[in-house]
């Protein structure tokens, strides 16, 4: 959000929570009751509790502050997720048997504290407005974020049934961007010392984006668009699987657990990539980026590509020099999948369409220092096992990401819509 201030930081406050409430509304009500439910691994959270866990998170953090007493305070138990010093925390695992509080009760909880937030933003003066803006931006961007989750979860969920039911009655059209992007080609960057990270500012950020701080990187060179279906194609084709000169040892005995032979929600039939989505099952095009692979797949396809994983240091060089972030593919676009490249930019993808998987570890920057109180277990406490994704993907909210904005993830996550870019290093 821009750094207003006054009557129109107010509004922009009011403004910006209406819409962004109004959004998670709209991705559960394709969703009855039985759906709402669903939790179907610890990884993923059924959508009732979302809604639930996002109105706890304005009522915990903007109203209590505020002296407004919770609706049921029973319910803090149910819906707190990692907030240790909040208080306790039902198990996450076990978030698919919370039938009560029902889905009625989830949309009432979800009015009520909508109503209480909105009358809180009209009684408090322009100085309480500012003190409680930061705190008030991190949950639009956290209910963001969930966003994202419900429907990445329920798509998880969905996908257990043998009917493999789609999320939505009838797909949108696809948009067809109609140009032959041609074979990729590598977009190369000079070496040398460069800035990453965000600098303090009243501009919402994440902690884990600061501080901004120095980088060297040697010369690199960026493919010009997400990996393809007919890239993963010639590369399981090949034997890719098989062959455990392309992966990590760690991602081979993972492949060989789990037989692992295709991306999740993916199922060759002779020729044909058959995936499951929000639209139920299609046949991919090879044109279109290839998703739902994991870090250990991303590796050894970018290895059989003759090529690597990039930095995230090397992602966001180039993502700003790229800029234009709301340029993507995005959740607001409905279009719910990544879409092939329309061949036009000189770096494309960059936004949007899937999250890249980069070579680096989730980590604090040099100076990291997380926020005070609860609030700081937001990110700080989670920067061990896990490796950072760039760039946004087709169920990310337009304006959600930036050039320094860090996902991350476990290296064995797919249901994520996670892809690849991959890069090289080029003679100094």
């Amino acid at each position: 959000m821009p750094a207003f201030t006054g009557v129109a930081a107010r509004a922009a406050l009011v403004e910006a929570f209406v819409r962004v409430r109004a959004t998670t509304e709209r991705l559960a009500a394709p969703l009855g009751a039985e759906d709402q439910i669903l939790q179907s691994m610890p990884s993923c959270s059924p959508t009732k509790w979302h809604r639930a866990h996002t109105t706890w998170f304005f009522e915990t953090f903007v109203l209590a502050p505020h002296g407004v007493a919770p609706v049921d305070s029973r319910w803090s138990e149910l819906f707190n997720s990692y907030y240790v010093a909040v208080g306790p925390r039902h198990a996450r695992p076990k978030r698919g048997l919370l039938s009560r509080p029902t889905m009625d009760e989830v949309a009432a909880y979800r009015r009520v504290v909508d109503e209480r937030v909105l009358a809180l933003l009209a009684r408090l003066d322009d100085a309480q407005v500012e003190a409680l803006r930061e705190t008030f931006e991190l949950g639009l961007a956290h209910e963001q974020q969930h966003q994202e989750l419900l429907l990445t979860d329920i798509v998880n969920a969905l996908h257990e049934s043998p009917l493999k039911p789609a999320y939505r009655p009838a797909a949108p059209a696809m948009p067809t961007r109609g140009v032959d992007a041609g074979p990729m080609r590598f977009v190369a960057f000079e070496g040398g010392v460069y800035e990453v990270g965000l600098a303090p500012s009243r501009a919402f950020r994440f902690d884990n984006e600061e501080p901004r701080h120095r980088v060297f990187l040697e010369p690199f060179a960026l493919g010009d668009r997400l990996v393809t279906v007919g890239a993963w194609k010639a590369f399981a084709d090949a034997g890719g699987y098989d062959d455990a000169s392309l992966w990590l040892s760690e991602g081979f005995d993972w492949v060989r657990a789990n037989d692992v032979r295709a991306p999740l929600y993916g199922c060759r039939e002779g020729g044909a990539l058959r995936v499951y989505g929000p639209d139920g099952v299609r046949e991919a095009r090879d044109d279109e980026p290839v998703t739902h692979l994991s870090y250990y797949e991303a590796d050894a396809l970018a290895r059989f590509l003759g090529a690597r994983l990039p930095t995230e240091a090397e992602w966001e060089v180039a993502a700003a020099r790229a800029g234009d972030g709301a340029s993507g593919n995005f959740l607001d676009d409905d279009a719910l999948r990544a879409l092939p490249t329309d061949g036009r930019a000189t770096l494309g993808q960059l936004w949007g369409d899937a999250w890249e998987w980069t070579s680096s570890a989730y980590l604090p920057y040099p100076g990291y220092r997380p926020a005070p109180g609860a609030v700081g277990e937001y990110n700080g406490k989670f920067m061990v096992n896990q490796q950072v994704l760039r760039g946004g993907s087709c169920f990310t909210p337009r304006g959600h990401v930036r050039a320094t904005y860090r996902n991350f993830w476990h290296p064995d996550t797919r249901f994520q819509v996670t892809g690849v870019r991959v890069a090289r290093s080029m003679e100094s």
